[in-house]
């Protein structure tokens, strides 16, 4: 009997083996960089790391990242805004960030090299919701004032959960056992796939069933009030945050999805002067999917279109100006 568990246990650990080289081999896992807060508090990728980030099962979207001197995705080392030349930033989370596509060819790139004497620098960092942007473009002032005109990217039903900045407590998730966990290719993998999820929520299932804990199902009537509230709660952490983080109107424009709005909120922007840019004027005409099969991120043929969408907005602004 020993010698048949010896035996299963060997045997087991050659699959893993076998697994974890074909893992490798096809870089079918994810390569995360990894996170740290700045001396002024900025939550970023730890400067110049350079991998492959992979999306999909099936490998089904590659694309190279760089991770510059200032912590963020791009071709450009060093923000520093110049007088003579006209500069453009991008605010935002993984949509900005861009991991799904080459950096060479980011959605500050589509834009930059259709316009002359132009720089535009990119600070996306997934996770970033409009408390942590805001964050950054006021610790970095100094940078954002030199700075022509910024796109600010927020997501009305993600990004406006909280009213203040705090550190986020995905940094507390980095720690020496992520790490060494990250090293084994064949459970990053499959923990990208969702296979672990059973595993992973096994623990909570046990403790509800203890607890006698059951899942409550609400009615619709309910869940509209959810909703109701949620909206709100948004519209007056939106508020809430400009007050604590002012911007100049006239040099930012928040980039959004009218369809993911309220009215209210859209009601409230126009009102108050805010500029926005609506990505939906041209994803809802689109002939081509503008996201991802498998995610919510912008494909090719979205980001194409919201690259053109900026353009042709600083053109009319220029000739408004």
């Amino acid at each position: 009997m020993g010698s048949i568990i010896k035996k299963v246990i060997i045997y087991a650990v050659l699959v893993l083996l076998i697994l974890e080289g074909l893992v490798r081999l096809f870089h079918l896992h994810n390569e995360m960089p990894n996170r740290f807060a700045d001396t002024k508090g900025v939550e970023k990728w730890v400067p110049n790391q350079s991998e492959y980030s992979i999306t999909g099962n099936r490998k089904q979207n590659v694309g190279q990242y760089r991770i510059n001197d200032f912590g963020f995705n791009s071709v450009h080392d060093k923000y520093e805004p110049k007088e003579d030349a006209f500069e453009i930033a991008l605010v935002g989370d993984s949509f900005i960030e861009g991991f799904h596509e080459d950096y060479t060819n980011s959605l500050g790139q589509q834009i930059e090299k259709n316009l002359s004497n132009t720089t535009v620098l990119e600070f996306g960092y997934a996770g970033y919701d409009l408390a942590d942007e805001l964050h950054l473009i006021h610790a970095y002032k100094d940078i954002f004032e030199k700075i022509d005109h910024t796109f600010i990217y927020i997501r009305f039903t993600d990004d406006l959960d909280r009213d203040a900045y705090q550190e986020s407590s995905r940094l507390r998730l980095d720690t020496p056992f992520t790490r060494i966990a990250k090293q084994i290719k064949l459970l990053v993998y499959l923990k990208d796939i969702g296979a672990l999820d059973p595993v992973l929520q096994l623990p909570g299932r046990i403790m509800n069933f203890i607890s006698g804990k059951k899942e409550i199902s609400l009615s619709e009537e309910e869940l509209r009030k959810q909703e109701k509230l949620k909206n709100e709660l948004s519209l007056n952490n939106f508020k809430t945050l400009l007050a604590e983080y002012p911007i100049d109107k006239e040099k930012f424009t928040f980039l959004l999805d009218s369809s993911l709005c309220t009215v209210q909120f859209l009601e409230y922007l126009n009102h108050n002067g805010y500029n926005f840019l609506d990505i939906n004027t041209t994803f809802s005409k689109a002939k081509t999917p503008t996201t991802l099969i498998y995610d919510q991120h912008w494909s090719k043929s979205g980001r194409s279109l919201v690259a053109k969408l900026v353009l042709d907005y600083l053109d009319i602004s220029a000739t408004n100006y």
